[in-house]
């Protein structure tokens, strides 16, 4: 017999737990023991509650329940912390942040390199373009600059907004990336998004410049003539 499909998915499940279990162990050794100190806190209060009011078995079944749901809630802040973590300092940490979140956003990452590895990405949500870099201030303002006169050609009439992510001054953290994309004014409709899509689809691509001398016989790429 053909095993259903949530059986199926339960194993999955566990093992995608256990995996984020072992990443909140690595980043901090104290998260787990947090996760359990929560939710153990929570059903201990519970039950010493119970026994004073004479309500035990009420308050130990909504202890139970209040104990996993601040269980979970502090172990999905530990993970996202844990994730921060693992991808400071990584190049395209920034679009690895952006394609986590919820929501109608649209995110293209790398529409601009460079040769020291600065990066841009583009973002098309309610707010309107959001173009977010990666790389020290002092060099990726050129290119947020270019990449925001190359997108404007095609979105005249759409708010461009350009956003520096990192640790330096003006910059916004990785933890507080997606916050301050959330918290910006909601300019567009959703019909709107799908004629800007369209219109940034045929904007070429650019090609990012490897760092460093072309290797010995290697020729630039041709444009395509159309």
């Amino acid at each position: 017999m053909a095993k259903k499909p949530e059986d199926s998915e339960r194993p999955g499940r566990i093992k995608q737990l256990r995996m984020i279990a072992k990443i909140i162990k690595e980043a901090n050794p104290k998260g787990m023991p947090i996760v359990y100190a929560s939710a153990l806190g929570t059903l201990a209060l519970f039950v010493v509650i119970g026994l004073v009011t004479g309500w035990f078995w009420y308050l130990l079944f909504i202890g139970i329940l209040l104990a996993l749901t601040v269980g979970l809630v502090v172990f999905g802040q530990l993970a996202q912390k844990a994730q921060y973590s693992m991808l400071h300092g990584q190049v395209g940490a920034a679009a690895a942040i952006l394609q986590g979140m919820r929501g109608n956003w649209e995110v293209t990452p790398a529409v601009a390199v460079t040769r020291d590895q600065d990066i841009v990405h583009r973002v098309v949500g309610y707010p309107g373009i959001i173009l977010v870099s990666e790389g020290p201030g002092s060099r990726v303002q050129r290119i947020l600059v270019a990449e925001k006169k190359r997108v404007q050609r095609v979105a005249l009439d759409v708010p461009v907004y350009d956003i520096q992510s990192g640790d330096g001054e003006g910059q916004i953290p990785l933890a507080k990336l997606q916050r301050h994309l959330m918290k910006l004014p909601r300019n567009l409709k959703k019909p709107a998004l799908y004629e800007i899509n369209n219109r940034l689809k045929a904007l070429p691509q650019t090609l990012p410049m490897p760092k460093g001398p072309l290797p010995r016989g290697a020729k630039m790429p041709r444009p395509k003539m159309r």
